[in-house]
């Protein structure tokens, strides 16, 4: 892993937005019929692209043109996936092992319906739908929501407005801390009125309901106990979690030499 080289007209810091680009390709998979997974349709102008969901994601794709550019042999849905595990560890967050071989949509018409990635407004039973049909069990479900312990929302993008943690380019366990130790409540996101959850302890930031349910939800609880106690954890599963993630429906992936 080296950084993301910097000739290139970046944002000063484009982490976030490539973690979520990366998270938002490979989260529409459907292991009941194979569909979905990390293909990088979002770069046609058709079909995933024009998820709500994915608003803003044009930002990240355009930062990763210049690469695809210059090397063309390497496929869409690798780069993507790749500036999202090298973005991760830029931001202090583990080393997710990476392996190659995605084979990229052919257009939009490979792309999966709308609704498949994780609405914020909704609750527990949602969170375990979306991630159940990729086939992830509860801790795996709490480890990848604690990629929200970086980046924030915008209002031009989901509505929502603010960031989860005081410290939004740093990788580390405060997201779980703070939906332990602030009492959330119903709140709207300012200039949008999108419901959303605040504290009073922290008015600066914001969390979503499916944030929320994590500490709500009886079974969810314990895993974010045990993240917010310990990083080596929450790193460990959320490595292993988001490599599973991303590997959805590809097989004879294969780690490249001198990675």
């Amino acid at each position: 892993h080296t950084p993301i080289p910097h000739p290139l007209p970046f944002p000063p810091n484009p982490h976030e937005i490539l973690v979520r680009l990366g998270w938002h390709d490979a989260g529409t998979f459907n292991a009941t019929d194979g569909t979905g997974g990390s293909r990088a349709a979002q770069r046609f102008a058709d079909g995933e692209s024009t998820d709500p969901a994915n608003a803003g994601l044009v930002v990240a794709r355009k930062l990763l043109q210049p690469f695809k550019e210059r090397y063309r042999q390497v496929g869409y849905a690798d780069l993507w996936s790749l500036a999202a595990v090298v973005a991760i560890e830029g931001m202090g967050g583990p080393r997710v092992n990476w392996r190659a071989g995605r084979r990229d949509a052919r257009s939009a018409t490979d792309s999966v319906p709308h609704g498949r990635l994780p609405d914020g407004l909704l609750g527990a039973s949602h969170l375990r739908a979306v991630f159940g049909r990729m086939g992830f069990e509860d801790h795996e479900i709490v480890a990848l929501s604690g990629a929200h312990t970086v980046g924030r929302c915008h209002a031009d993008r989901s509505g929502f407005v603010g960031a989860w943690t005081q410290r939004p380019l740093n990788w580390d366990t405060e997201y779980f801390q703070l939906l332990l130790q602030c009492t959330w409540e119903e709140a709207n996101a300012p200039g949008t009125g999108m419901a959303q959850m605040s504290c009073p302890a922290h008015p600066d930031l914001m969390m979503l309901h499916t944030d929320v349910a994590l500490v709500t939800d009886p079974a969810f609880r314990p895993h974010v106990e045990r993240y917010a106690q310990s990083k080596e954890a929450f790193f460990k599963d959320f490595a292993v979690a988001y490599q599973k993630m991303q590997e959805l429906g590809h097989e004879g992936l294969v780690k490249p030499r001198h990675f």
